[in-house]
């Protein structure tokens, strides 16, 4: 009689346990599918294919010039992080503004360097620790118009990150990206033609260092 209770006690916590588990598995589960949505919802879209002809033409991220006051030269660039911002200095306390999307939390960064490099249409190899974060993304990409990297692209000193285009222009004005700064693709081809190798640019969180 004992030996059938104990059997039967058995059987009884071996299937909770198993009910348990099953449960726990598909919680798991479901919180990886939602980290992974979460992670696709700010990644790149490689393959979405955005002209060159697209530009911000409404509200504060269209291009315009504007009132901006700097001790920086003309010519130089000028990117407030916080502020989702490029400009290009111009004579008179003038600059020309471009929206921009900018590094998500953990991503952005401030300093002092160089344009040392300007591309057509370049190519993407998403850099290791960026194929860690979205294993889901191309380890190389021909340049195009389905490529994240857009039309154009100036290289930030000997830095990974770059200024370029986007085959999502929805996400100007958002931080969304691994450190790069992006515009819609007619806008950075506006910008690719006024700035030239060499050029300064300034990163800063705000509007002040």
């Amino acid at each position: 009689m004992r030996t059938t209770l104990q059997a039967t006690l058995a059987r009884t916590i071996f299937a909770a346990a198993a009910t348990l588990f099953a449960v726990e598995a598909v919680t798991a589960q479901a919180a990886s599918d939602r980290a992974m949505k979460e992670t696709m919802s700010i990644g790149d879209e490689p393959g979405r294919i955005s002209t060159e002809e697209v530009v911000i033409t409404d509200g504060p991220f269209a291009r315009q010039v504007v009132f901006f006051r700097s001790n920086e030269e003309p010519g130089t660039v000028v990117i407030h992080t916080s502020e989702r911002f490029l400009h290009v200095v111009m004579p008179g306390n003038r600059a020309l503004r471009y929206g921009i999307g900018v590094g998500r939390e953990g991503f952005q960064w401030s300093g002092l360097v160089k344009i040392t490099r300007k591309a057509e249409w370049p190519d993407w190899t998403p850099p290791p620790e960026m194929i860690v974060r979205q294993p889901y993304l191309p380890r190389f990409m021909a340049g195009g118009p389905g490529n994240p990297m857009g039309a154009r692209a100036l290289y930030l000193g000997s830095t990974v990150y770059r200024i370029h285009g986007t085959n999502q222009p929805e996400t100007i004005g958002q931080s969304i990206s691994s450190g790069c700064f992006r515009l819609a693709n007619g806008d950075v081809i506006d910008l690719y033609e006024r700035v030239p190798m060499g050029a300064k640019v300034v990163i800063r969180h705000g509007a002040t260092i």
